[in-house]
């Protein structure tokens, strides 16, 4: 990933807002096949018919190896969980991490749903952690830097008794899935020159990032399991994600993958 942030003309920033509806389309595709008995990779071909019709790409798909076009983790998995024979039960709580590409820019988003009657903690996790993106993108607005909106993050989060990821960030998004800058869930050290610590740059319109806090009910610490991909939670607590696609403006921040139903 270059350290160059690259800002986006008014064209393509309409291309992002573009690719943006088709992946949150997918999202909503991908909530509504969640249900007892599904497998996660019945929960995938939902999602690569509705993008693949759509006219765009899966940007998942192939993406450094992955051989999905969703992410689909499942209660104590985090992040990157492979779909395949697992199937899902009432009670657990599914996170689905989707992309499209349209016309050469991509959309990102996630979020994590409940299958049925789930246990009253693990609403509260996924109602937590949504609610601390809307807490981080308080501060995606002109002027303020990359790590205001980690600091709300983590505040928010931490407040409520859980714990944030360390590991795994979230990211400029445009032409490539992962461009400049990082976006931290937390607080970090800050060297202007962004040597040795995190480079935080300040926020300017045109800027499109995705934020994406991924919030475990135990503690922050992780591990990969043998696939190479799957990341799941160190004390096999629940964890929960939420992300969208996000446009810096010279006002409110606009989110380009909100949209929850199609």
């Amino acid at each position: 990933m270059s350290d160059s942030i690259y800002i986006k003309s008014p064209r393509e920033i309409e291309l992002m807002r573009q690719a943006g509806k088709l992946a949150a389309g997918a999202r909503s595709i991908a909530r509504q096949a969640v249900a007892a008995g599904v497998s996660t990779r019945q929960i995938d071909r939902h999602v690569h018919e509705f993008i693949t019709k759509s006219g765009a790409v899966p940007t998942f798909l192939h993406y450094n190896g992955f051989p999905g076009s969703a992410c689909v983790s499942v209660n104590e998995e985090v992040i990157h969980g492979i779909p395949g024979r697992r199937i899902i039960h009432n009670g657990d709580i599914v996170s689905l991490d989707v992309g499209a590409t349209f016309k050469g820019f991509v959309g990102d988003c996630a979020g994590t749903f409940p299958c049925g009657e789930v246990s009253p903690e693990a609403k509260r996790l996924i109602q937590v952690t949504r609610q601390s993106f809307f807490e981080g993108i308080k501060f995606a607005r002109e002027g303020y830097r990359i790590s205001d909106i980690g600091a709300a993050i983590q505040e928010y989060v931490e407040g409520q008794g859980y714990s944030v990821v360390r590991e795994y960030v979230g990211h400029g998004v445009g032409r490539q899935l992962h461009e400049a800058p990082e976006v931290p869930n937390y607080r970090f050290a800050r060297n202007e020159r962004g040597i040795g610590r995190r480079a935080d740059p300040r926020l300017v319109r045109g800027m499109t990032i995705a934020v994406e806090p991924m919030v475990n009910a135990g503690g922050f610490e992780i591990r990969v399991q043998p696939n190479g991909w799957t990341v799941v939670t160190a004390d096999g607590s629940l964890s929960a994600h939420y992300e969208n696609t996000i446009l810096i403006t010279d006002g409110e921040p606009e989110i380009l993958t909100m949209a929850e139903d199609i």
